[in-house]
Formats: C-alpha cells, sequence, structure tokens
C-alpha cells in the first residue's frame, strides 16, 4: 500500500531548527507564518528540492546534466515523496520570441489549424510558425520589431560642435570621431546646432545626398552621423560590450516592423485566413473572444486541433487569464501572470499521485478573482495530487485540508513548527498567523492633503482608453482594480510622461558574491572596524583580498567539474568554509571574527556591532521588515517581495528630494502581521515629501491609503477606464468597494 504522508525528519535546511513533519498526501495542505520564518526553506529547500533531486537520478548522467539542478537539503530522512511540479513566480523567460501562445502551445494548434484551412493554402504549420525561417518575416526575422536609431536622441541642439553638441560616446571635442565632422570645413564647430540651416543638420546626421548639397563639400569619404552609428553599432554580429550595450539602449528604440506590422510573418503567411481572419488577427484578439469565435470552425477533419486549443483556451480563462492574447511576448507578464500560464498546461494532465508546489499563487490577483485560482488549487487535489501552497492569503488558507505554520518568528527565531491542524483550528492556536487574521491596521479616516497634482494626458497604452487623470503630489495614491484593467499601464504612462523611480520585484543582484553587506555599503566599514581593533590593514579583512584563503581563494568552497556528471561542489578543507587564512580568523570584534560577520542577522548584527555608521546603514534594512536576512546571504536566494524591500530600504538611505515612486504590490511575500511595518515605511517616504503611487489588491493597504484610483471595470478591453478617484471612504458600486466592505464577489 502506498504511504499516505510526506514523513521528515531532522529538517536543517537555512533556519529550519532540525524540524520533525508529517505531511498527508492527496491533500492541499497550506503553508504559513511571518516573513522569514522558513516556509520557503521547508517547501521548495526541502520537500521540492529532494523529490527533483531524487527524480533527476533515474536519468542518465549525460541527460541530468541537462535537466534542472537541485541543491539537496540537509535532512535525517525524508520518505513519500512523488515527482514534484514546481510553480513558482519567475516571470517566464527574457527570449523576445516568447508569448502568450507559444508558452501555452495554444500557437501550435493555432498554426496546425491554419495549415489544413487556410485560403490559400500556404504549407505546413511550420510556415504559420514566427521561429521557423519558412515562416518568419525576413525583415525582422519573426521579432515584429525592429531597432532603429533613435535620432533625435543624437544631438544637442543648444550646443555646438565644440561644446559637444553630438552625444553619441567618442563625437565630442577630443573624442576619436570629432575630427570627421569639426575639422573638414563643411560645418562650424563654433555654432550652436539651432542656428545651423536644416540642410546643414541634415548632412551632418545622414550624409550622402545631403551632403553633396551643401556649398562646402565635405571629404569624398565623408560619413553622416546616424550610418557611422548604425555601421558601428547595429551591423555587428559579435558579442557586444556592456559599454555598447549601454549605448545601443540610449540610442535606439524599438518600432513595429514596417513590413510585417508585428505580425511577425512572412507575406503569405501573415495573409492566409481561417474564418475571413489571419493569424495575426486572431492572435490579437483576448483569449476569451478567440475561445467563442472557433465554434465557427466545423470541419470534422480538423475536430482535434479545435478541441485541444479550445481546451487550453479555456484552461487560461478559467485561471482568470481571458483578458491575455496569445500574441502578448511573456516578457511582459508579471509575476502573478507568469505563474498563472504554468499552470495552464496542467489542468489538462491525467497524471495523478503528483507533486504540486505552488508559491503565493493570488499574487496580482484582485479579491474579486481569488476564486478561480482556489477553483484551480482544489481540482489539482480532487484528482488525486498532493498540493502544497506557501501563502498568506486567508481565502486560499480556508480552502485547505490543513494549515501548517512556521515561526514562531524570523530568521534565527523562526524554523520550528508552530501549528499543524484546520483552519477553524487556527483561529484559536494564538500563533502569529492567527492574532493577524483576527484583526486589521484600522482605516485612514484623514487623508493627508496633496502639494499638488501630476497630470497623467492622454493615457492610451495597452487597454488605457484615452484617459487623463491626476496623481496627488506628496501623499499615498492607490490604483486598484481587477487583473488587467489597466493599472500597471497607467504606472507606466506615469513613469514614461515625468518619470519615476520604480520599485519592482525584478533580482537585485546575479552574482552569488552579492550579500546585504555589499549591497548596503557597509563591507568597507566592516573591515576597518576589524582593522582597528587588530592593527592589520583592512584588506587583510577581506575575502576578495589579501585575507583569502589561498586553497578556495574566499569563496569557501571548491568546485570539481566532471565533464557530463554534475560538478562538485564541497567544503574548503583548509578554511573548512570560512574563507579567510586563520591567521585572520583569529582576530575578534565583539567577540566575532571576521567570518562570524556573515552569519549575523541584521538584527543581531544592529545589538552587536559597536560601530554606529554600520548600524546606521543596517537599520534601514530592519525598517523593512529585513531584519532576519543574514548579512552573508547571496542577493540571489532572496524572494521577488525581500528585493523590492531591499530597493525600499536603499531609498529610505539614500533619497532626501522630493521623488516619485511607483511601487507594484509590494505586500508580495508579507506576512499580514508584517503589513504594519510596510505602512509604516510607505508612511516615512510621505513624511519626507514624496509622492507614492502603489499598485496593490491587498485590502490592508488599500484602505490605507490617502487617494484611491480605480480602474475597470473588467479586464483587456472590458476594463482601462477610470471607475472612482477620491478617498477611500468614498468608493462605491465597484468590486474593489465590495472587498474593502467585506461583500462576496459578484460573479
Amino acid at each position: 500500500m502506498a504511504q499516505r504522508t510526506i514523513r521528515i525528519r531532522g529538517a536543517r535546511t537555512h533556519n529550519l531548527k532540525n524540524l520533525d513533519l508529517d505531511i498527508p498526501r492527496g491533500r492541499l495542505v497550506v503553508f504559513v507564518g511571518v516573513s522569514g520564518s522558513g516556509k520557503s526553506s521547508l517547501v521548495f529547500d526541502t520537500i521540492a528540492a529532494e523529490a527533483g533531486h531524487q527524480l533527476n537520478e533515474t536519468f542518465p548522467p549525460f541527460a541530468r546534466n541537462r535537466l534542472p539542478k537541485w541543491t539537496r537539503p540537509e535532512t535525517d530522512e525524508i520518505e513519500g515523496l512523488s515527482p514534484v511540479v514546481v510553480i513558482d513566480q519567475r516571470r517566464i523567460g527574457g527570449n523576445a520570441r516568447s508569448t502568450v501562445g507559444t508558452i501555452t502551445d495554444a500557437w501550435t494548434y493555432l498554426r496546425l489549424l491554419f495549415s489544413r484551412l487556410s485560403s490559400p493554402h500556404v504549407g505546413e504549420s511550420n510556415h504559420f510558425s514566427f521561429n521557423d525561417p519558412a515562416g518568419m518575416c525576413p525583415a525582422c526575422s519573426g521579432l515584429g520589431e525592429v531597432v532603429v536609431s533613435a535620432v533625435d536622441r543624437f544631438l544637442d541642439l543648444d550646443r555646438s560642435l565644440a561644446e559637444g553638441a553630438i552625444l553619441l560616446p567618442g563625437f565630442g571635442n577630443g573624442g576619436y570621431w570629432y575630427s570627421r565632422y569639426a575639422d573638414i570645413g563643411s560645418f562650424s564647430p563654433d555654432t550652436p546646432l539651432r542656428d545651423w540651416t536644416e540642410a546643414e543638420r541634415q548632412a551632418l546626421l545622414y550624409g550622402g545626398e545631403h551632403a553633396a548639397r551643401l556649398g562646402t563639400r565635405p571629404p569624398a569619404d565623408y560619413e553622416g552621423i546616424v550610418p557611422r552609428f548604425e555601421r558601428i553599432y547595429l551591423r555587428t554580429s559579435d558579442d557586444l560590450s556592456d559599454r555598447k550595450r549601454e549605448t545601443i539602449a540610449r540610442f535606439t528604440r524599438s518600432e513595429t516592423c514596417p513590413e510585417c506590422r508585428g505580425d511577425r510573418l512572412n507575406e503569405a503567411s501573415r495573409t492566409a485566413t481561417v474564418l475571413g481572419r489571419t493569424i495575426g488577427e486572431l492572435a490579437r484578439l483576448e483569449i476569451t473572444e478567440l475561445h467563442g469565435l472557433l465554434d465557427g470552425v466545423t470541419d470534422p477533419a480538423v475536430a482535434p486541433v479545435v478541441t485541444a486549443l479550445r481546451n487550453r483556451l479555456r484552461a487560461m480563462i478559467t485561471i482568470g487569464l481571458g483578458y491575455l492574447h496569445l500574441g502578448r511576448a511573456t516578457t511582459t507578464l508579471s509575476g502573478g501572470e507568469s505563474q498563472r500560464i504554468k499552470t495552464v498546461k496542467h489542468l489538462g494532465s491525467s497524471l495523478v499521485e503528483m507533486l504540486y508546489v505552488f508559491d503565493e499563487p493570488t499574487v496580482g490577483l484582485h479579491p474579486h478573482d481569488i476564486d478561480s485560482m482556489t477553483a484551480l488549487l482544489r481540482e489539482l487535489r480532487d484528482k488525486g495530487n498532493t498540493v502544497l501552497v506557501v501563502e498568506h492569503d486567508p481565502a486560499v488558507m480556508a480552502i485547505a485540508d490543513q494549515i501548517v505554520e512556521i515561526g514562531p518568528g524570523a530568521g534565527t527565531g523562526g524554523g520550528e513548527l508552530v501549528f499543524q491542524g484546520t483552519f477553524a483550528e487556527l483561529g484559536a492556536a494564538g500563533t502569529a498567523t492567527a492574532t493577524a487574521l483576527g484583526g486589521r491596521p484600522p482605516a485612514r479616516t484623514r487623508p493627508r492633503q496633496a502639494s499638488g497634482t501630476i497630470t497623467v494626458a492622454n493615457a492610451a497604452r495597452n487597454n488605457l482608453r484615452n484617459l487623463t487623470v491626476d496623481i496627488p503630489c506628496e501623499v499615498l495614491t492607490v490604483l486598484t482594480g481587477v487583473a488587467g484593467s489597466g493599472k500597471s499601464s497607467l504606472a507606466a504612462e506615469l513613469v514614461a510622461q515625468h518619470g519615476a523611480i520604480v520599485i519592482d520585484q525584478k533580482p537585485v543582484s546575479t552574482n552569488r558574491r552579492s550579500t546585504p553587506v555589499t549591497y548596503t555599503g557597509i563591507a568597507a566599514a566592516v573591515r576597518r572596524l576589524f582593522a582597528e581593533h587588530s592593527g592589520l590593514p583592512a584588506g587583510r579583512f577581506s575575502a576578495n583580498s589579501d585575507g583569502a584563503c589561498p586553497d578556495c581563494r574566499g569563496l569557501g568552497v571548491r568546485y570539481t567539474d566532471l565533464a557530463f556528471l554534475d560538478g562538485q561542489e564541497t567544503v574548503c578543507e583548509t578554511c573548512q568554509g570560512r574563507r579567510f587564512t586563520e591567521e585572520v580568523l583569529r582576530h575578534r570584534v565583539a567577540g566575532l571574527s571576521i567570518a562570524d560577520i556573515d552569519d549575523l542577522t541584521v538584527a543581531d548584527a544592529l545589538d552587536r556591532l559597536p560601530a554606529e555608521r554600520i548600524r546606521q546603514a543596517l537599520r534601514h534594512l530592519e525598517r523593512v521588515g529585513l531584519g532576519y536576512l543574514r548579512l552573508g546571504q547571496p542577493l540571489t536566494t532572496l524572494s521577488g517581495g525581500e528585493c523590492q524591500r531591499l530597493k525600499i530600504a536603499r531609498e529610505l538611505r539614500d533619497t532626501a528630494e522630493p521623488t516619485r515612486y511607483v511601487l507594484d504590490e509590494p505586500t508580495t511575500g508579507l506576512h499580514p502581521r508584517d503589513i504594519a511595518t510596510l505602512l509604516d515605511v510607505l508612511d516615512q517616504l510621505v513624511d519626507r515629501h514624496h509622492t507614492v503611487l502603489v499598485i496593490e489588491h491587498n485590502v490592508d493597504v488599500i484602505r490605507h491609503a490617502d487617494w484611491l484610483i480605480d480602474l475597470g471595470p473588467g479586464p483587456g478591453r472590458h476594463g482601462g477606464r477610470i471607475l472612482y478617484e477620491g478617498p477611500v471612504a468614498g468608493i462605491t458600486d465597484t468590486v474593489t468597494a465590495a472587498a474593502l466592505h467585506g461583500e462576496p464577489a459578484s460573479r
């Protein structure tokens, strides 16, 4: 008889404290706890990691080397695992060729349909693939966009050539290319370009026939600025340096391909039709509309294709993504949208006894839309699978078969099992989650007064319907509305029209050596502190310099390449993972060696390190609820929400002048208890006369706003309108108003 529990003994990954736990199989189990308590360490880094590793071990070494790598957890024993499917919040790739259609396989079915029924007949299904030479547009190679010179950014018309009017690198006075323009006798080097004739400016930019019309003709080999720039930067196929990439980003823009108009396909493929529409036109329809349109395809020869396509589209509609279209680039999806896209392929799966692991599946969902996600979780469970969910939303906790709370605190104060039982039993448990669910921060009854407004005019990005809206200054404004209603588009218009600092959830570093110590800039201060106490040079206390262990070069581990087998990473035998030489490790500050500093949490360091300059830098991390982070924790291990709060901490430290901030769902990854801390941080920004705009679904954040802008009424083409602007207390008759008043969502 199959084992009916996942049995964990002695789990010690990260902050887990020798944790023992039995999890029922075939059930929906929700893991809760304060931010940093160890939930993810248990679910992802222990259970999922061991399941993934054991599954990989069943493949031959050559195949194993091409599968996702799993780091085995520190445990005494884990039993009762199944093959695991991890559905996290990582955005889907950065490939410009990836679309909603390709990532869900819906495009495969659609192009197969066109290959059989299109008029005129074009050919096999690869002729409708923009990733295949047989189908891709030759002008843009199937990308739908082309990179063109942003010529309006090349020149500063108020300067002369001698004063640096050509803004491109190497063209300034004394630069490599300067003499090719200033010294040829065709242009006045000391006259501001605004005073030149239009013919002279065109000759400077484009050369060719424009230069031939000048009274003083340039040399025969004269080349205008634009063709020279494009030859140097846009027509090279070698690997580009970081400097070249920065220059291209600054002086170019992407435009819709003039040949295919964004359809990505060659002429024959993009003009063939089914139901009187091209495949490009169908790709631009909302998924809900496309699903209905397929009723018109009645040819029995393609019935299996139509059924498969409709099932895939219906799955996307079920999980609240019906407002997307198949041509939407995956690079433009939010973390929540990416996570829901990943679930689509599993809805139609006939596999059972699988282990599904979700990371906050309600991220990006308005309270009105959460029912669709909870229905999906229950459907996966009811097929005979085990579903493990890390979540803070009470609506998801309420449908769980069992709740597991890890705590009681964060970091070194967490890592213990503090509750296991039903949602009803949790209410009387007295844990941090039970306490937070029993109360909520009060609503703001006296909004702060704005110092003025910023007008976002004629916003027509994505589904916005030519909106003009005033954003109040020096207060907290919250954008609300169902997923896909236009919130992010309106925030993007604010950034485009007026500029703002966007504090998002993208990783802050891809370098494993980057830690809170390096990010906060206290590394030098820590080294100086040890130097003052020891009399040694500060460089001796750097693992990247003189004090590094000579055998592992300050990494603490040694890596052995085993060709097609998994590489082996082992703790350095010389320094035992401490990274420094023995001579350096002998010196202490407050009883700590330089290696011990990495193991301190931010909160511990504030108590134990004597230097005020270090405490000042760390105090902001504690203020945003990151006191549980270890100083030596690689930033690559942080969640999206933690990355966002790390950026907020930097802004609290660095900004003095009034600034505009845009935050996208800053409650991601936050326990209800920690939301009060976030609200305090947002208030601190406002108190410093900053203008703060937040995109958010969390009811507590909405209730705390000074000003509310509610968009809708629905997603996609059904949204893009302002439903309400004003104080929170005045909103009525929208789904956001219903959520604020605790009313059930209408369907």
